[in-house]
């Protein structure tokens, strides 16, 4: 890379730069830009390459090295051993620490259930895969050994079926890829992030993947969803089955699949047993949430959560109350957790070295073609050998003339190097040949032995001919290929453990509000204190407690189902329910709502409205004499937002908002004493909540509206020389004495 002119710490460049020091001791500067590809660039290419993203054989670098190493250890068909001893042996493989590959041989062992099949056999902890907690054992505790489907991982490795490379050191070599006979990529689930970029492969039945790669084998045409109904997760579960996101699954390598917990009911007990959960979960993540719900209220029905996992496997309690439908209330669960959750795939694997993101079809496409090149290399040593085979035998059968001959020629060469080129000489046979009759013992120089050898030589040529014409034609590659993936099924196919459900109606159907529905009455202080008490309890109570100077703001007789919209002085709305607030008493101070519902710092609370059906109007009344009329419905919305932004104008101080199902009488005061009452019909409704209104009272300069009220039908009469038909007005001051008037 060329530097950049020297230079010195106080140059002031446009660009940005970075300075170093040379091995002069002089200060180069050089951009910025350069240093970042210099320095960055290697490591992200290392990352997405070497250690991030699986290759065609479903494995990372770290898992290959690891089995490897088991492999050469003789785990394949030895005993167990200590887990610790594999990892130090590893780490002539992998130099990154006994810790990381510890951590990857727990994740590939059958203790932890985190894979399909997994290729790690072991005895000891090795943790759950759905438990966030469950830790496992050191590695001096554990034992382990390789599973026996890593038999089809490593078959033919040593008749050059794929590369090796030097190690780390060049003390060994390692394989590049493993010949697997299955596609593996598709048989276990492998997730990695690296740099811009991350991979996340779903497993899938073995028995299905196989089938689907024979079937494409034999005709490229083929329909995989035949054979493949969908992704199947070691923990089990329900697939919430959706034929277009699974066929583009299949095409693309893209999308997600909805996973559903497994539960069954006890009616004796009253108790939800939960036995399977998606793999994007863990138990510990399901029983906070479900605590979190139940502590806020949403969740009423529950008495008590307990993780009852044990050797057998997964299992989580619920004791509900008696009365409790469990499918409704699961329903409801798998809506609020992550009993139900969404497995997003990205199918980006390496190929050749580069990422590529593919779908189902292309992967076992891929992996056809890599599995054919590993047949042809396997057919091709094979051949090498049996011809090199054969070309001793010839040489054998030509010292079966005159086997007298041969031992006349050694014994009479008075030289050892000269027995080799005296034998070439005497019965015409090349080198290799030569030293092959050379080092035949002497008990085997009789002529049953020779015999018995050279009667090979027929099979021998058979078995050429048979491979010749193999690596001749890509149909009889292909049959080798399938026999093998026939004979996988055969040997290691099991049932499916995630099975399907499909969506009916009522999953679709609006979530039914279970929320307990009875009488309750509402107070707010002005300060902001909220009171939730049931008729009874206020029956039974005394005055309302309340700080000093604080004042009941809001009272009415609501239920406990109401929605409450919590103005601010910021214009602000927060929305809550009835039910979130606990039930409590006259004598209890009540909850501060700025504090429950989170207010932004400095934000007061200003007044509240409630509703059940979110009908009819809010009507607005600002300090500058106007007002606004904006339907209720604009406040409701379908997600599970608490706060809304620009819930009304804030370019003069509300005094008052008030919710009115059809229309009805406002009283408008100004702190000048004038006075109107107009009907809410006078103001047209505009959708947009931050409307800044109409103007109904014309106000002097420094004069403010201060006070608004609702008119109640036995009033009119009295007001009835107040009414206006038209806005906006200058107002009136009433002839009675305000003293007597009853000011809201």
């Amino acid at each position: 890379m060329a530097r950049k002119k020297k230079t010195t710490l106080s140059d002031n460049s446009s660009k940005k730069t970075n300075a170093y020091i040379a091995g002069s001791g002089e200060v180069v500067e050089e951009q910025i830009t350069d240093t970042l590809v210099t320095n960055y660039m290697p490591y992200a290419v290392s990352v997405i390459v070497s250690r991030a993203l699986p290759e065609i054989d479903g494995f990372k670098p770290s898992h290959r090295k690891l089995l490897y190493t088991m492999y050469k250890m003789g785990l394949l068909t030895g005993n167990k051993t200590k887990s610790a001893n594999i990892v130090g042996q590893t780490m002539k493989l992998n130099p990154h620490g006994d810790q990381a590959i510890y951590e990857t041989m727990v994740r590939l062992a059958r203790g932890n259930e985190a894979l399909l099949h997994p290729y790690v056999e072991s005895k000891g902890n090795f943790g759950k895969a759905y438990s966030r907690d469950m830790a496992y054992a050191a590695p001096r505790y554990t034992e382990a050994k390789l599973d026996p489907i890593c038999a089809e991982l490593f078959r033919d490795i040593d008749k050059d079926t794929v590369d090796f490379v030097p190690n780390y050191d060049n003390e060994t070599t390692e394989p590049t890829l493993f010949p697997t006979t299955f596609p593996n990529i598709l048989v276990n689930n492998n997730m990695g992030i690296a740099v811009s970029m991350a991979s996340n492969v779903c497993s899938f039945n073995l028995k299905e993947v196989c089938e689907a790669a024979i079937g494409l084998i034999k005709d490229p045409n083929f329909n995989i969803s035949s054979v493949m109904q969908g992704p199947d997760f070691p923990g089990g579960g329900f697939i919430v089955y959706d034929e277009a996101e699974m066929e583009k699954i299949f095409r693309t390598g893209r999308g997600s699949v909805r996973v559903r917990s497994k539960y069954s009911y006890d009616p004796e007990d009253h108790c939800i047993e939960i036995t399977e959960i998606p793999p994007t979960t863990t138990i510990e993540q399901i029983k906070d949430k479900i605590v979190e719900l139940a502590k806020n209220g949403k969740l009423r029905d529950i008495n008590y959560i307990r993780d009852e996992s044990d050797l057998s496997g997964l299992k989580i309690a619920i004791d509900i109350k008696k009365n409790t439908d469990p499918d409704k209330l699961m329903k409801k669960l798998f809506k609020m957790t992550t009993l139900e959750d969404s497995f997003s795939c990205n199918f980006n694997i390496l190929i050749a070295g580069y990422p590529k993101v593919m779908g189902v079809y292309e992967i076992l496409e891929e992996w056809t073609a890599f599995r054919r090149l590993c047949v042809e290399r396997r057919v091709s040593f094979e051949l090498g050998k049996k011809k090199d085979k054969l070309h001793l035998l010839k040489g054998l059968g030509k010292i079966l003339l005159d086997i007298d001959k041969a031992v006349k020629i050694v014994r009479e060469t008075e030289e050892e190097a000269m027995v080799v080129p005296n034998l070439m000489i005497g019965f015409g046979i090349d080198e290799i040949q030569a030293e092959y009759v050379a080092e035949i013992r002497l008990r085997h120089l009789n002529r049953e032995y020779i015999l018995k050898r050279i009667s090979e030589t027929e099979q021998l040529e058979k078995d050429i001919a048979e491979m010749e014409s193999v690596l001749a034609d890509r149909k009889k590659i292909y049959d080798i290929i399938i026999s093998e993936l026939k004979n996988v099924i055969k040997e290691y196919a099991q049932p499916r453990k995630t099975m399907f459900a499909y969506p009916d109606d009522s999953d679709e159907e609006e979530e039914e509000n279970d929320t307990p529905d009875y009488a309750v009455n509402i107070f707010l202080s002005k300060e902001g204190y909220f009171k939730k008490i049931t008729p009874q309890s206020l029956r039974m109570s005394g005055e309302q407690k309340l700080k000093e100077g604080d004042y009941v703001l809001y009272s009415s007789e609501s239920t406990n189902r109401a929605e409450l919209l919590f103005f601010t002085d910021k214009a602000q709305v927060y929305k809550s329910s009835a039910s979130v607030f606990p039930d409590t008493k006259a004598s209890a101070m009540g909850d501060f709502v700025p504090v429950k519902l989170g207010f932004d710092e400095g934000e007061s609370l200003h007044s509240m409205v409630e509703t059940t059906d979110y009908e009819g109007f809010l009507v607005f009344i600002y300090e500058n004499g106007k007002a606004a009329k904006v339907p209720l419905s604009e406040y409701q919305t379908k997600t599970n937002r608490r706060k809304l932004t620009g819930a009304y104008s804030d370019k003069s101080p509300l005094v008052k908002v008030f919710s009115v199902k059809e229309n009805a009488f406002v009283a408008l005061l100004t702190d000048s004493g004038r006075f109107i009452v107009f009907n809410t019909a006078l103001i047209p409704p505009k959708n947009s909540r931050s409307t800044q209104g109409v103007q109904c009272m014309r106000l002097k300069s420094g004069v403010k509206l201060n006070n608004a009220w609702v008119v109640k039908d036995e009033e009119l009469e009295r007001y009835e020389k107040h009414i206006v038909k038209n806005i906006p007005v200058v107002g009136f001051i009433p002839k009675d004495d305000p003293g007597q008037m009853e000011w809201k």
